[in-house]
């Protein structure tokens, strides 16, 4: 990924295609590494990769991250909060999609 791949992700088109490393997320989200090593612990992104040098993000994981800095910084909410409230938005999104998908609107 180079770095006008990067702006664009910056400014909000996720190409799902391509990964980010940890210092891609980290200025996507204009966060430190720490930030984000906290929120894979808490389960509340996952990369791809065993070590951290190796870590890779998915598109998803970038918009989960970013909900998760406007539900911190926004709202208060800690990590433990902000998992349940992502995970429980997932939920409603995807009960949603299967509404629309049996034709009730």
């Amino acid at each position: 990924m180079n770095s006008h791949d990067l702006t664009c992700v910056h400014t909000g088109t996720v190409i799902e295609e391509d990964s980010l490393t940890l210092g891609q997320l980290c200025r996507a989200c204009d966060v430190h590494a720490d930030w984000i090593i906290s929120i894979v612990e808490e389960s509340i992104i996952e990369p791809q990769g065993e070590n951290i040098r190796l870590w890779r993000f998915s598109g998803k994981c970038l918009l989960r991250a970013r909900s998760a800095l406007r539900l911190q910084r926004d709202l208060g909410v800690n990590l433990a909060g902000i998992a349940l409230a992502l995970d429980l938005m997932e939920e409603l999104e995807n009960l949603r999609a299967q509404m629309k998908t049996l034709g009730h609107s």
